[in-house]
């Protein structure tokens, strides 16, 4: 899977949590609570990122998630209607999230997960059904795999060594 790592110094980037787990580790005297949270980040202008932070307290969790969500930043390509070049699947784990490309005026249709990834990623209009698990740390991170494998009709060209009006036809 190659992603292409975005430098976050020089983005304004908005973070949304996604979910905030208690996890309990049973120990000889007694349990151990800790927080997971999952974090999303974004600029609304075509990069996002998610991460997962672990902690004893929830503000410092969600903090922890917002750095490693910055370290993994992807660049989405976005049409001029605020939708995706073309359909996609991304899967990680068990979860698959289909991807379709939308007309103008669709909106974001997408569940929970996968709509706060969509949202700050900058994509307006865009159709979306998660397949598999619903689990959503890997319905992120599956949304976000998908987003990052898009390629424009440009890269495509490039790649075929043909001009854009032929792929396009």
């Amino acid at each position: 899977m190659k992603r292409t790592i975005v430098d976050a110094s020089q983005l304004e980037l908005t973070e949304k949590v996604v979910s905030i787990k208690r996890v309990t580790k049973v120990v000889k005297g007694g349990r151990n609570f800790r927080f997971a949270a999952l974090v999303v980040v974004g600029d609304g202008n075509g990069h996002v990122g998610a991460g997962l932070g672990k902690a004893t307290e929830i503000p410092e969790a969600i903090r922890k998630g917002k750095e490693d969500a910055m370290k993994k930043l992807v660049s989405v390509p976005v049409e001029e209607n605020g939708s995706i070049p073309h359909d996609f699947i991304g899967k990680f784990g068990s979860a698959s999230v289909l991807l379709k490309k939308a007309p103008s005026g669709t909106g974001i249709i997408a569940g929970g997960p996968a709509r706060s990834v969509l949202e700050l990623a900058g994509i307006k209009n865009i159709r979306t059904k998660c397949l598999g698990s619903n689990n959503k740390q890997n319905v992120v991170l599956a949304t976000i795999q998908g987003l990052s494998q898009l390629k424009t009709p440009e890269q495509v060209a490039k790649l075929r060594g043909k001009s854009v009006e032929e792929i396009l036809g």
